[in-house]
């Protein structure tokens, strides 16, 4: 299968030293089409790995999320880059009067420009924190930013906004384009909570619908990036939405507690490669009521 972004493998050296090594690979194809072997092009990459190193430390610490104790909820996630550094970007904060607001965004495309976008979206986060408690207001105004940093770029990011209320389990949510949120009922059936919207930063003047639903105790929602179900096998097949809750259902999840590394680890035999072809960011909220 062609590559079509480098991956970056370790090869050692004769004097034990680690080489970063820039990888791309091309399959060679006879006359007829069949595969009949590939090319792989190896670069260097020891002099731009103390960069990279330190803009993951940075987008480590971007993504890094401390909230108050709480014994009504509980949050947690996993964020894990498809290369050193990513551009999908998450933020939970813990707002006035028992809310907690949260975002889970992705970035099209891969390498150093989509991550630089997912470092700007923590300024946006930041920037619109009077609006967080209002999910579609905040997705718009998001938005507009967005379209500015873009211009001519032909970026896009999609995302989804929420704020959960512990005082009474409500939670609101707004979508710009991504994969809808999982409702995972204590007693009762998976929910696919479908908030349609544009992603962010293609026009302006967009507004966001709010869906608003009540968790009760036991309840659990998780919102992930595409990462999580734009997965293909060898055979090509995707795993897709529904594959993903097979994998919930197999796991025998929400019902046995597990770590969210465990639904990765999943993900990662359906696909059958070495490693997933595409940042994979989880955020799952649990109300303990």
């Amino acid at each position: 299968i062609e590559a079509n972004v480098p991956i970056i493998v370790f090869a050692r050296g004769k004097d034990g030293r680690r080489i970063p090594m820039q990888v791309n690979v091309a399959p060679l194809r006879s006359a007829a089409g069949d595969v009949v072997g590939g090319v792989e092009t190896f670069r260097d990459m020891t002099a731009v790995m103390p960069d990279l190193r330190r803009a993951k430390q940075i987008q480590d610490r971007i993504n890094s999320t401390v909230l108050p104790p709480d014994s009504r909820l509980r949050f947690s996630t996993l964020y894990r880059p498809r290369d050193m550094v990513g551009g999908d970007f998450y933020a939970i904060q813990a707002e006035s009067g028992d809310r907690y607001t949260f975002m889970l965004a992705d970035m099209v495309g891969h390498g150093l420009a989509a991550a630089l976008y997912a470092v700007h979206l923590n300024l946006v986060w930041n920037k619109y924190h009077d609006l967080r408690t209002a999910p579609g207001e905040f997705t718009a105004a998001a938005n507009e930013d967005l379209v500015q940093v873009f211009g001519p770029d032909n970026s896009f990011a999609t995302a989804v906004c929420g704020v959960f209320d512990a005082r009474n389990g409500m939670l609101k949510l707004a979508s710009a384009g991504g994969p809808p949120p999982l409702l995972l009922p204590k007693d009762g059936q998976q929910q696919w909570l479908q908030t349609p919207g544009t992603p962010l930063g293609i026009a302006t003047g967009i507004t966001y619908a709010e869906l608003t639903t009540t968790l009760t105790p036991g309840d659990r929602v998780m919102v992930c990036s595409d990462g999580a179900f734009e997965v293909h096998n060898a055979a090509a097949e995707e795993l897709g939405q529904d594959g993903f809750t097979t994998i919930l259902k197999e796991l025998d999840y929400p019902h046995t507690d597990l770590r969210m590394e465990r639904i990765e680890e999943e993900i990662l035999k359906f696909s059958n490669a070495i490693r997933l072809q595409d940042d994979l960011t989880m955020i799952l909220l649990e109300y303990v009521g």
